[in-house]
């Protein structure tokens, strides 16, 4: 063991804890993806990849951060982290199959580079929009800590990333809740090609700290003993007294932000001064200068990584080309769900549409000890709408949980419990204000399933619509935002009974569900309930009424409007659908009844550009025009924002042109 103080070109390595073999170990981890890079960047000329994000002049921080951590504790990296998919030993074959995209990768061919996860080597990866892994690793944390597992999250973002909203929220939410997270920050001097001087004007990243009552520490990104000895010390301390910890690595980006880009905007003084402070090359010199590394013991080193990487790589190149398959694509764009129905003959009583959704989300709660409810003002004051008041005092505040205004983070949060195998409902306190959570939503919930197997096991609570009088934000029916994008589940019941059912489903389906909640039916309809735990199934419209005459197709609080006016209008005699979830949708439902009606007319509460009833009167004529009398007809509100004042709102709304053109339909 070598136990004094070395330095070469300001470098120093602290090495007096840490015996022969460790150094060693260092020295081979950093080694590898070095060599691996290197090979990549060869095949890329070649054309045999498509991308590369090198991380060649920062693999201490990513070897140094993954050997402090234990096996089973989840690091999310970034994409020029090789070093920790290599350091958790994840077989290379695998590696090079997910850059070329075949099979064996981890994305079916799905998504490229360290976009991908793996739960077997617990490692959540990126996508392209930086900041909601943050939030995600708040998640892991907080299901780690609520099971008193005494691990710690990693997870990684440049600092480009920490311009973003979901850095502050992350780190917010981290703060006020107490997570055991690392968030390492690699500083490596460029944004793409924007420098840190036009990034932010603090001195340090890690002076933002402060500002969360969070310790931070800024440590030399290029020294791999002064990155393991570091993170392992302040990792073990988080171990045993939970808390966030933001840490900046100093480094830099030795080559462009991915090939392609090149590095001619950076000045080449400042390329050559980095360059003395390659983390492999004064590595390797201080052993050797130790005496620790030798030249066989070197040679070795390199030639067995060099064989595995040829070996692995020829075994990826032999593997067979992904062929496209159909019915495999969109299989996997859900994890696959199997319904349970569970019915109930227990008494029933008469509930208003907000009671039967508090009684059916204090249900689930009880089906599920590992269901957490997240959202804001929803603990002792017991939500805006008083959903979930009670709440606590029957299941503590670890599962009901107060959030700061941060909808991407706690969206994020959901996500990471998801990972952990937990489940979330997560409420906004207004469907309008999703809109801040959008892109986790879209783009994270929405395609982890399909990318890599990662079930998102989250329902997102969305208070909505108008007819309150409560303006252009707190109005909005935005469900089309969502039944667009594949791997969402959207479901808008228009009664108590089936918001009840529909809600225990939703949480049981381990894919993320958006569940709108009408505010003007929540104390406005009235029903009879069961009191007990029941289920209905998603994808299974519902026929209030029946008739020859014309088919109203409809959700939400038009349905309510469309009961009106067939109750005025006794003469009509129309099959009713109340689709129930809009994704699933029932088409067989809609086809049956049209195909006997022969005409058909869609009341939605949005405006009419873009929204549902748009691709429902698509899917008529596609499959239901020979049997069709009249034209498909479509009524939705005005194409405005929702104003706030009572007559404005009531001419808005589509309610008022529903009757009109009902029967202008019968007369075609």
């Amino acid at each position: 063991m070598i136990s004094n103080v070395s330095t070469l070109n300001n470098m120093d390595y602290q090495i007096s804890n840490l015996d022969n073999n460790k150094l060693l170990e260092l020295y081979k981890n950093m080694l590898k993806p070095r060599l691996i890079e290197e090979k990549m960047l060869i095949l890329l000329r070649q054309g045999k990849i498509s991308k590369w994000f090198s991380g060649i002049g920062q693999e201490a921080i990513a070897v140094g951060v993954t050997m402090a951590m234990h096996t089973d504790e989840y690091i999310l990296p970034m994409h020029r982290n090789l070093g920790v998919f290599t350091t958790r030993e994840i077989p290379l074959y695998r590696l090079f199959s997910q850059w070329q995209g075949k099979s064996n990768g981890f994305t079916k061919g799905r998504d490229r580079s360290f976009h991908f996860g793996t739960q077997e080597f617990k490692i959540v990866g990126m996508i392209s929009h930086l900041g909601p892994q943050m939030g995600v690793a708040d998640g892991i944390a907080l299901a780690s800590k609520l099971k008193n597992k005494n691990q710690v999250t990693a997870v990684f973002t440049g600092e480009g990333g920490t311009s973003e909203g979901d850095f502050h929220e992350a780190l917010n939410v981290a703060s006020v809740w107490e997570l055991p997270v690392m968030f390492c920050v690699e500083n490596n001097g460029y944004g793409l090609s924007t420098p840190t001087s036009e990034q932010y004007r603090c001195e340090n990243i890690a002076d933002r700290g402060l500002g969360y009552g969070m310790e931070s520490h800024i440590i030399d990104g290029n020294n791999i003993v002064e990155v393991y000895t570091k993170v392992n010390e302040i990792a073990e301390s988080i171990r045993n007294n939970p808390r966030p910890v933001l840490l900046e690595f100093k480094t830099f980006r030795m080559r462009g932000h991915e090939e392609a880009s090149g590095t001619k905007y950076v000045p080449q003084e400042l390329m050559d001064a980095w360059a003395k402070k390659d983390p492999v090359e004064n590595y390797q010199a201080f052993l050797r200068d130790s005496g620790i590394l030798t030249e066989p013991v070197e040679v070795a080193l390199k030639e067995d990584i060099v064989h595995e990487i040829n070996e692995h790589l020829q075994m990826a190149f032999d593997e067979e080309p992904i062929i496209p398959n159909e019915s495999n694509e969109l299989h996997d764009v859900y994890k696959p769900f199997q319904y349970q129905d569970i019915n109930t003959d227990s008494k029933t009583v008469e509930l208003r549409l907000i009671d039967a959704i508090s009684e059916g989300l204090k249900q689930s709660m009880e089906q599920h000890p590992d269901l957490v409810i997240m959202g804001q003002d929803i603990a002792e004051y017991g939500g805006v709408f008083k959903i979930t008041e009670g709440f606590v005092e029957q299941f503590g505040r670890d599962r009901v949980r107060n959030t700061p205004i941060c909808e991407s983070a706690i969206v994020e949060a959901g996500m990471g419990l998801s990972i952990a195998g937990m489940k979330a409902v997560v409420e906004m306190q207004f469907a309008d204000f999703v809109s801040s959570g959008f892109n986790p939503i879209v783009n994270y919930l929405a395609k982890s399933h399909y990318r890599w197997s990662q079930e998102a096991d989250v329902v997102v609570r969305m208070p909505c619509g108008a007819g309150v009088a409560a303006g252009p934000f707190h109005s909005q029916t935005n469900e089309a935002w969502f039944t667009k994008t594949p791997g969402l589940k959207v479901v808008y019941p228009a009664f108590p009974f089936d918001a009840k059912g529909l809600l225990a489903t939703a949480i049981n389906d381990p894919n993320p569900v958006l569940f709108f909640e009408h505010k003007a039916l929540y104390r406005s309809v009235r029903q009879k309930v069961p009191k007990d735990y029941y289920t209905l199934p998603f994808g299974k419209a519902s026929l209030l009424r029946e008739g020859d005459d014309v088919t109203i197709i409809s959700y939400g609080a038009a349905v309510h409007w469309a009961i009106e006016t067939l109750d005025n209008n006794a003469d009509i005699k129309a099959d009713l659908i109340d689709l129930r979830t809009l994704q699933p949708l029932d088409v067989d439902a809609i086809f049956e009844s049209v195909r006997k009606t022969g005409r058909a007319i869609i009341l939605q509460e949005d405006s009419l550009f873009g929204g549902i009833a748009s691709d429902i009167a698509a899917i008529i004529m596609e499959n239901c025009f020979e049997q069709l009398d009249a034209p498909v007809k479509r009524v939705a509100s005005m194409e405005t924002p929702i104003p706030f004042i009572g007559q404005l709102e009531q001419q808005y709304l589509a309610k008022g042109q529903f009757e009109a053109a009902l029967k202008d339909l019968l007369a075609y």
